[in-house]
């Protein structure tokens, strides 16, 4: 990063191809551990089998794919033209889940995920006006705490990764090793140094560098292995509807609206977000396209066996990170998405990235997400009591799920998968505290309430 201002035009800036497809496939790199995660906990969850798993992964990033160019390159109304990368949201698992194994069976569960998906896609699609207006239930205060929120929660994922992984916990027995955090904090302290050394383009592609020499050292050593490599075919094409047609359920299409209802406030907090990184104002016209781009991005994902989509947060901590501002960059990257979904054994060498390495950069890019949302939180006037009370109550509902874990096993299934949501909790909460206190109150609030006094400077004596 070169500390000049965000140039008006470095957003259309149209890179050389080669540093297109580099930028590209650093944000595929950053992007591609949440997107194959999710269909591998729904896999788990509803008893897929490993062909039907390999099959979803590549259903996913070919759909990411276009879902990305959709929104960053644009069609028509559709997309909101920045570079946002498009993603699996997290919110939709816990209803996922639920929705299949409420099914006779894993696929018949599968067709019922991708009924109430297509619904809710189309819904969106169409309710976007609407939704793009409701922008000023969505001030600096909702959104740079929705923002905030979604770098602290995520955080635990990277640390997790850091520590080993799921894998280090019931596989190898290794869960927080001297040898996991050794290759995490190797890789996250090699992309510090990057950036110390004050070098612009080496500071664009240091996380990149960093996943490739976390990866190339860990295989030195013998701790990481490609033999996926070897047993993936070389293509494999999604089609539509191929597990059958799917079928339409008023409670898991209740569900997955719920789901969207959701994305439309991490859309909201991740679009501005962007828009402040990039130097654009994001208007309600520039939230109405993006909210069409996850509508028909979410009803393409029912229709080539994937998931619902929105902005995927890790992204917009990347662009900050490596102050590559191009939005074809974003569309150089799902361009490389579709190509990794049609190219499964091109994808494997991707996957084979240790949790650890990716832990180790993911600490970076997900921090990066909660500094936005502090800077967004910046510009609201935080010694104003209810302001401050909108923040302290939503952080400290997100954080409930995993500080709590079993907080909702005894609710009702819809409740618990509320409860074990803390995006879900904290956004939920910003909204309507906001509501009481800022929209729905009759009184101004600089009348009644109390405010902190600036403090007074303390001098030596």
């Amino acid at each position: 990063m070169t500390g000049e201002g965000p140039r008006r035009d470095a957003v259309d800036e149209v890179l050389p191809v080669p540093r297109l497809a580099l930028y590209g496939f650093q944000h595929v790199l950053a992007f591609y551990a949440g997107a194959v995660v999710v269909p591998i906990l729904v896999a788990g969850a509803i008893g897929l089998t490993p062909e039907q798993l390999v099959y979803l992964i590549n259903a996913d990033l070919f759909t990411c794919g276009i879902a990305t160019i959709i929104q960053s390159l644009g069609v028509w109304r559709v997309g909101i033209r920045l570079p946002i990368v498009q993603g699996v949201t997290f919110t939709a698992v816990a209803p996922m889940i639920a929705i299949g194994q409420g099914a006779e069976n894993a696929t018949a569960g599968l067709l019922a995920i991708y009924g109430a998906t297509i619904t809710a896609g189309l819904v969106t699609l169409v309710a976007a006006p609407f939704l793009g207006r409701l922008l000023r239930f969505f001030p600096p205060l909702v959104t740079g705490t929705v923002l905030t929120i979604m770098g602290l929660v995520l955080l635990p994922n990277a640390l997790t990764d850091a520590a080993g992984g799921a894998a280090a916990k019931t596989v190898t027995k290794d869960f927080g090793s001297w040898r996991h955090l050794a290759y995490a904090g190797g890789t996250l302290l090699f992309i510090v140094a990057l950036y110390r050394l004050r070098r612009p383009f080496l500071g664009s592609i240091a996380v990149l560098l960093g996943l490739v020499g976390g990866t190339a050292v860990s295989y030195a050593l013998g701790d990481t292995h490609f033999d996926q490599v070897g047993r993936s075919d070389w293509l494999g094409v999604t089609t539509p509807f191929h597990y059958g047609a799917p079928t339409f359920h008023i409670g898991a299409i209740l569900a997955m609206l719920l789901v969207m209802m959701v994305t439309v406030v991490e859309t909201v907090g991740d679009a501005k977000a962007t828009g402040e990184i990039v130097g654009r104002e994001v208007t309600g016209d520039g939230i109405t396209r993006a909210l069409r781009a996850d509508g028909l991005s979410t009803f393409l994902g029912g229709t080539l066996n994937a998931f619902p989509y929105t902005c995927f947060a890790q992204n917009v901590g990347l662009v900050r990170l490596t102050g590559v501002r191009s939005r074809f960059v974003v569309v150089a990257a799902g361009t490389i998405m579709i190509v990794l979904g049609l190219i499964p054994k091109a994808a494997a060498y991707v996957a084979s990235i240790p949790p650890d390495v990716l832990g180790g950069a993911a600490v970076a890019m997900f921090g990066m997400v909660a500094v936005v949302g502090v800077q967004t939180l910046a510009q609201v006037d935080l010694r104003q009591e209810r302001n401050a009370l909108v923040v302290a109550v939503s952080v400290a509902l997100a954080l409930l799920p995993a500080t709590v874990p079993a907080f909702g096993e005894n609710m009702p299934r819809d409740v618990a998968a509320i409860l074990n949501s803390g995006i879900t909790l904290g956004a939920i909460s910003a909204i309507v505290l906001n509501l009481v206190f800022n929209v729905l109150t009759r009184t101004p609030p600089d009348e009644d309430d109390a405010t902190v006094p600036p403090a007074e400077p303390v001098t030596s004596p």
